[in-house]
């Protein structure tokens, strides 16, 4: 709680909303619509840390466009709409070493065909939404970093701070200090997307996660590449799963076709792998080089990189979304649907959901309560619907590994679609991803090829394309709980697996007499981080927390 005393100063607002994603944005945007509707005022504030909108926004992605539907039907009509190649044709395989299977589309659930969908950048929807709300008269402060809740007398959440700015590593005001602003409202919305910050304290401090499942995640690894036009494939979705993964180890790919012959590739490991050697990086390199993926970059070129967590838990870890003063959205929910690959849409309809409880909430003038309409209304809600019948895929594949597990999810979703029932019932996530690694001497130790530079490439070449930058003299954004843990615990054990873990080279581990590996120490390049969160989630120790930099910092991803 901020003291009497505190020299900030404070802007007061209706509505404080953190993260300008697309659950934030929509969210915005239906609380202005509504009370344009009703006649009423009422005020808006949307905070990013990104340098701009959509600078750390990173997504596959073919983007289900019925929540853009519900938010602003005349989008199609738009001369700035954000996606216009529509899917034309929708491929998945099974991959081993040298070939794959294609899997007969019949066979796939209605829920995960992809016609009638959209490929595109997430970024540039969410540049889109911006220019949208700031139309209805919303205020959007990108480069603002909320590093702070403010909580009222009675615990009830009050707003945000964001971060101070000009403060050297050494914790000291440089000369261009200045100090952090309080945003108040009479409710907050915290759309920070996955393992969040500010929300990960809310869900501690609420207890919002009582009574569910721990709350599981994935790594995407994304490119984008502009290829040689005789190999583009234009409105062209292949997912696959299987190879280079073994059977133990969750996760699959996808190729988007999409305009100005763009190709994104993707690859998503699940965190609850148990090989502390493997390095998702790499993975998703080694994957480029399958006989049935290699060719479509060939004479191409590598335009972006960007890595990000992803929710995966599903139905059954979706934390309790209200508590006083204000709520959860979006992936800060977990609203991804996983076998599908999609959250955008339910990202949309979480935060049009909880802008009508909020403008409800405002009409009867209340402030600072339970939104307990939102809480009550998600689950028969389309996010209900759309995540309901996949709720068992995620905990069918942990358990049962990908070819048995994968198997039972399909059946699963079948039987869920055509009789709303499951054998099943509502399986429950086991342990949290931290949890799932095996000591280094209970595994295969993985190796990997060196990267060629033209089809594979290392991680620094990687994260300078991803445009990451940060304030160098500035306190460093991830923070460890115990400074002797990664040599003295995670090192001896696990290998540190921080190292391997981290796909932007933020965690090494150097020795003083690298020939003998003596005198090794543990050293955190705070500048190449990508913010995507992974560190926070799968440290075995939970002794890596992430906290935003100051506002600005990270990746810069021009259209991903």
């Amino acid at each position: 709680m901020t003291d009497a005393g505190d020299s900030r100063e404070s802007m007061d607002f209706d509505v404080v909303i953190v993260g300008a994603g697309p659950a934030g944005l929509a969210a915005a945007i239906r609380i202005r619509q509504l009370a344009e509707e009703s006649g009423s005022d009422v005020s808006v504030v949307v905070v990013e840390k990104g340098s701009e909108v959509g600078a750390h926004i990173l997504s596959g992605a073919v983007i289900d466009p019925s929540g853009l539907d519900a938010l602003l039907p005349d989008w199609r009509d738009a001369s700035d709409r954000p996606l216009t190649t529509e899917v034309s044709a929708d491929h998945f395989y099974l991959l081993g070493p040298s070939g794959g299977i294609r899997l007969p589309n019949i066979l796939m659930p209605p829920l995960m065909q992809n016609h009638g969908n959209f490929i595109g950048s997430l970024g540039n929807v969410t540049r889109f939404l911006a220019t949208r709300a700031e139309a209805l008269g919303v205020e959007i402060y990108p480069g603002f970093a909320a590093a702070e809740v403010l909580y009222g007398d009675d615990g009830e959440v009050l707003g945000i701070a964001t971060g101070d700015m000009g403060i050297d590593r050494s914790g000291e005001h440089k000369p261009d200090y200045t100090r952090g602003m309080e945003l108040r409202g009479k409710y907050t919305l915290f759309a920070e997307g996955a393992r969040g910050s500010l929300t990960k304290q809310l869900i501690a401090r609420f207890g919002l996660d009582k009574d569910r499942s721990p709350q599981k995640f994935g790594i995407g690894l994304k490119e984008l590449w502009q290829v040689d036009p005789s190999r583009f494939r234009p409105g062209l979705v292949q997912h696959s799963f299987g190879w280079p993964l073994d059977s133990g180890t969750g996760g699959g790919s996808f190729l988007y076709h999409f305009e100005d012959n763009l190709v994104a590739v993707g690859f998503v490991i699940h965190l609850d792998y148990s090989n502390p050697t493997l390095s998702p990086f790499d993975e998703f390199q080694r994957f480029k080089t399958h006989p049935m993926v290699r060719d479509t970059f060939e004479g191409g070129k590598r335009l972006s990189y960007g890595a990000r967590a992803i929710t995966e838990g599903g139905w059954q870890s979706v934390p309790t979304l209200a508590f006083p003063g204000g709520a959860l959205v979006g992936c800060a929910a977990g609203f991804v649907n996983v076998p599908r690959i999609k959250g955008s849409h339910n990202a949309i309809a979480s935060g049009m959901l909880a802008a009508e409880s909020v403008v409800a909430a405002l009409g009867a003038g209340r402030a600072g309560d339970v939104l307990r309409d939102y809480e009550n209304g998600w689950r028969t809600s389309s996010i209900g619907r759309d995540l309901k019948p996949v709720r068992n895929v995620k905990p069918l594949w942990s358990r049962f590994g990908t070819f048995a597990g994968v198997a039972l999810g399909g059946l699963d979703m079948w039987l869920n679609t055509l009789t709303g029932w499951s054998p099943f019932g509502t399986l429950r996530h086991k342990k949290r991803d931290a949890d799932s690694l095996k000591p280094i001497a209970q595994v295969k130790p993985l190796t990997y090829a060196k990267p060629d530079g033209v089809l594979t490439f290392d991680k620094l070449s990687s994260v300078f394309i991803s445009n990451t930058a940060h304030e160098e003299d500035q306190p460093a954004h991830l923070k460890l709980t115990d400074p002797t843990i990664p040599i003295a615990r995670n090192l001896p054990l696990y290998g540190e697996p921080a190292r391997l873990y981290c796909p932007a080279g933020v965690y090494e581990v150097v020795y003083a007499d690298e020939a003998a590996r003596k005198d090794p120490r543990f050293v955190i390049n705070a500048q190449n981080c990508v913010h995507c969160k992974t560190c926070d989630i799968k440290d075995p120790s939970q002794n890596i927390t992430w906290v935003p930099p100051e506002g600005g910092g990270g990746p810069n991803y021009p259209n991903m």
